[in-house]
C-alpha cells in the first residue's frame, strides 16, 4: 500500500506514525520484546503520555528464522485463519551490550541498535543480509480510515527480489507493486491465482509475512531503495530467513511451511484433456484415446473437464447420463488401456444442482449476515460456495468424491477457489472473511487431497490445482491457469512457473498450446516441446480440442518424440523429485536458483533447469530462433562444455548463443559430468 507523496509528503487523506526508537526492552526465555514510542524519542516521563507505542516481539520458530511481530493494539485473533507452521522451539541466544541487543538463531543474528532511531541489522554467518532503519516501521491510516502496519527493508545496489507466488509479470520483482490477493484474472495481467507472501533476495535472505489475508509489497516502487510491505489491521508478523544460498533458504522456508510430497510416477506422463467447453461424450473420449494409441503416442492420464456434468449444475458430481450412460464401464475401459482418470471439480454448487438445496438446508454453504446462503451468478447461476470451515460440510463434500473414486476416478482437477467473497459473509467457524479470501483454497485443496490419499493411498495422492496460498505446496500439482495461444503468453506462463518455484512450490504445469483461442500449428509444436519438458504435462484448451493430429502430421511426430523423451527422462525426474521433497527446491528451477553466483543468470526468465542437470530453453518465435545462456557448471566440471541431449552438439560455458531449431530440436543441454537418461 503506497502512502507517500514523493520523498517528503504523505498522500492526501493518509496519516503516518513512525516508531521512533527503543524506549525499553524486556528479555524473556527465547523472546525479546521492545517498546517503541511513535513520533520522537522519549526523554522525560511527560512524553510517555498520549503518544502510543509499537510493541515488537522477536522470536524464532526454527533455526535461522528470526520472526518479528509488530503490534499496535492487541486484538482477539481466535477467529482468524492462520497458516499451519512447523515450529520446533530452537535454541536462541539473546545478549545485550552498551550499544545493542542481539538475537541469534542458528547462524542468523538480528542486531538492534540502541540510540535515537530504530535500526535492525540481520546477518547470516557474519554477513549482512537485510537491514531496517530510519522510518521503516510505521502505522498508516489510509484515506478510508483503516489502519495498516508497515515495514521496510533496504533494497541494496544490485539487489534483486524474486517470488511472491505464481506471477506473470517480470520475473525480477524490482519496481513492482504486488498485492497478495488471489484473483481469477488469466495469465495476461498482474493478478495471480497463487499469491504467496514470501520472497527471495539475491542478497541471500528470504522474507515471509505470516498473514493469510491481503499483504501489499512495494519492491522499490514506493521508496526506490527499499522493499515495503504492509497488512491491514493492528499487527503484522514477518520472518527474515538466512541461509548459505537461495536453495538453503527455500529448504528452511519449506521446513516451516511444509515440504512438497512425492507424486505418483505415472503423473509425469502425458495428460490429455477433453478441453473446457468442447462437445464430447463416451465416443469422443475413446476416439481420442484410441487415436493417441494408433499414432503410438504414450498417454498416462485422461482428464474430463467440466462438461462431464450437466451444464448449469456444476458441481453436482453426477455424470451426464445423456453423454455417459455407463461411467463405470467407460472408466474401466480407460483403466484397461493403462490410463489414470482425472475429473474436473470446483467448490461451488449451482442453484440448479440437486445438491444445492441439500447443502443449503444443512448449513454447508457460506452464508450472509442475515443467515441466507451467499449467492451470485458470476460462474454458475445462483451458485453457493462450500464452507470448508464446517467439518460436516467437508465430510459431505469428500463423500461425493469418494463415490466418484468408487466408480474409477483416480484424481481431481480442483479448479477455481479464487473468487471468494469478503463482503456480507459469515463462515461456520466465525473466520474473518478478508483473511479467508486467500486461505480458502488451502481448506479446499486439503479436503480433496486428503480424501484421495485416504482412498488411493498416500503414494497415489495428487491434484491438478489452480489456486494456492502458503502451504499449498503440500497438495500438488498446480497448473498456470488461463493462458492465451500465442508466444507472449507462453513466455508469461514460464515466468510465472519460475516465480512459483521461488515461492516454495515443487511442481508446476501449464496448458500446452494455450487455453484461450486455437493455436497455430507452429505454436502447437513449440509449446508441446516446452510442455513435455516441464515437471508435469497436460494438453488442455477452452473451445478447441488439443489432440495433435488436428494440427498436422508433424505435430503428431513432435508429440510422439517428446512424450517418448519424457518417458526416458522419467527415472531422472523421479530422482529429482526426491530432492524436491527433501529440500523444497523445485523441479523447474530458475537459472539464478541453480547458479546464484553467476550475474548473467539473475534476470533470465526464458530458460530454466529441469532438475539440477538439464537446461531447457524453449523456442519462443515462429522463425525457430532461440537465444540462451550456458553457465559454468562449477566444481570439478569448471570450464567443461554442456551437451545438447538431442543433437550431441557441445556448448562452451559462460556464453550466450543464438541458434535456429526445427520442430524436433531445441536447446536441451545436459550438465557436464551428468547422466539424465540411462544408457
Amino acid at each position: 500500500m503506497k502512502f507517500l507523496n514523493g520523498g517528503w509528503l504523505i498522500k492526501d487523506g493518509f496519516s503516518v506514525k513512525y516508531a521512533a526508537n527503543i524506549y525499553e526492552a524486556r528479555v524473556e526465555p527465547k523472546k525479546l520484546t521492545l517498546f517503541c514510542p511513535f513520533g520522537v524519542p522519549i526523554h522525560h516521563p511527560g512524553q510517555t503520555l498520549d503518544g502510543g507505542i509499537l510493541t515488537i516481539e522477536v522470536t524464532s520458530p526454527r533455526p535461522n528464522i528470526i520472526t518479528t511481530r509488530q503490534v499496535n493494539f492487541i486484538e482477539d485473533r481466535s477467529h482468524c485463519p492462520k497458516f499451519q507452521l512447523n515450529e520446533c522451539n530452537p535454541d536462541v541466544e539473546i545478549a545485550e551490550t552498551d550499544d545493542a541487543w542481539t538475537f541469534t538463531s542458528g547462524k542468523t543474528t538480528l542486531t538492534i541498535a540502541k540510540g535515537e532511531t530504530i535500526d535492525f541489522t540481520y546477518t547470516y554467518d557474519g554477513r549482512v543480509i537485510a537491514h531496517s532503519g530510519w522510518r521503516a516501521k510505521a502505522l498508516v491510516t489510509d484515506d478510508q480510515g483503516r489502519l495498516h502496519v508497515s515495514e521496510q527493508l533496504d533494497l541494496g545496489v544490485g539487489e534483486k527480489i524474486y517470488g511472491l507466488g505464481e506471477r506473470f509479470t517480470n520475473f525480477v520483482k524490482n519496481g513492482q507493486t504486488v498485492d497478495i490477493w488471489n484473483e481469477d484474472g488469466g495469465t495476461g495481467t498482474e493478478q495471480a491465482y497463487k499469491n504467496i507472501p514470501f520472497y527471495l533476495s539475491n542478497k541471500k535472505y528470504g522474507l515471509f509475512v505470516d498473514n493469510p489475508g491481503r499483504v501489499s509489497f512495494e519492491i522499490g516502487s514506493e521508496k526506490v531503495s527499499r522493499v515495503q510491505f504492509s497488512v491491514p489491521g493492528e499487527e503484522m508478523t514477518y520472518s527474515v530467513i538466512g541461509g548459505e544460498d537461495l536453495k538453503d533458504i527455500l529448504n528452511t522456508y519449506t521446513d516451516l511451511t511444509g515440504k512438497p510430497p512425492l507424486v505418483p510416477d505415472w503423473s509425469y506422463g502425458l495428460w490429455l484433456s477433453t478441453s473446457f467447453t468442447t462437445d464430447y461424450d463416451e465416443q469422443t473420449v475413446m476416439q481420442f484415446v484410441d487415436g493417441m494409441a494408433e499414432r503410438h503416442i504414450p498417454l498416462s492420464v485422461f482428464h474430463f473437464d467440466c462438461r462431464w456434468m450437466k451444464e448449469l449444475e456444476w458441481c453436482n458430481f453426477e455424470w451426464d447420463p445423456d453423454k455417459f450412460p455407463d461411467p463405470e464401464g467407460l472408466l474401466k475401459k480407460l483403466h484397461d488401456r493403462g490410463l489414470k482418470v482425472c475429473v474436473w471439480i470446483n467448490s461451488y454448487i449451482g442453484q440448479k444442482s440437486p445438491l444445492f438445496a441439500e447443502a443449503a438446508a444443512k448449513g454447508y454453504l457460506i452464508k450472509r449476515r442475515n443467515g441466507q446462503v451467499w449467492q451470485w451468478d458470476k460462474w454458475q447461476a445462483g451458485m453457493g460456495i462450500v464452507d470448508f470451515t464446517n467439518p460436516e460440510a467437508t465430510r459431505w463434500y469428500q463423500d461425493k468424491l469418494r463415490h466418484l473414486m468408487d466408480q474409477g476416478v483416480d484424481c481431481f482437477k480442483t479448479d477455481f477457489g479464487e473468487r471468494i467473497p469478503v463482503d456480507d459473509v459469515v463462515y461456520y467457524d466465525g473466520s474473518e472473511p478478508e483473511l479467508m479470501h486467500n486461505y480458502y483454497t488451502q481448506l479446499y485443496n486439503k479436503a480433496v487431497y486428503d480424501v484421495v490419499a485416504e482412498v488411493k493411498g498416500a503414494d497415489e495422492a495428487i491434484l491438478f490445482a489452480r489456486s494456492a496460498t502458503v502451504g499449498g505446496q503440500m497438495f500438488p500439482v498446480h497448473w498456470g491457469g488461463d493462458c492465451s495461444s500465442n508466444y507472449p503468453s507462453m513466455a508469461e506462463s514460464l515466468r510465472a512457473g519460475l516465480s512459483f518455484g521461488m515461492s516454495g512450490f515443487g511442481y508446476w504445469s501449464h496448458d500446452i498450446a494455450g487455453f484461450e483461442d486455437e493455436p497455430t500449428r507452429d505454436l502447437f509444436k513449440r509449446w508441446t516441446q516446452f510442455g513435455l519438458l516441464s515437471s508435469h504435462s497436460r494438453y488442455h484448451g477452452s473451445t478447441a480440442y488439443k489432440v495433435p493430429w488436428l494440427y498436422g502430421d508433424e505435430a503428431v511426430e513432435v508429440t510422439r518424440e517428446f512424450t517418448e523423451l519424457k518417458g526416458r527422462l522419467t527415472p531422472y525426474l523421479i530422482a529429482q523429485s526426491k530432492i524436491t521433497h527433501e529440500t523444497g527446491v523445485p523441479m523447474m528451477r530458475a537459472m539464478v536458483l541453480e547458479f546464484p553466483d553467476d550475474p548473467s543468470c539473475e534476470d533470465i526468465d526464458t530458460q530454466y533447469m529441469l532438475g539440477g542437470d538439464l537446461l531447457v530453453a524453449p523456442v519462443f518465435s515462429e522463425d525457430g530462433t532461440a537465444r540462451f545462456y550456458v553457465p559454468d557448471a562449477g566444481g570439478d566440471q569448471t570450464g567443461k562444455p554442456w551437451t545438447n541431449l538431442l543433437t550431441g552438439k557441445e556448448y562452451e560455458p559462460n556464453r550466450w548463443y543464438t541458434e535456429t531449431y526445427d520442430y524436433h530440436t531445441l536447446p536441451v543441454l545436459v550438465r557436464p559430468g551428468a547422466t539424465v537418461i540411462a544408457e
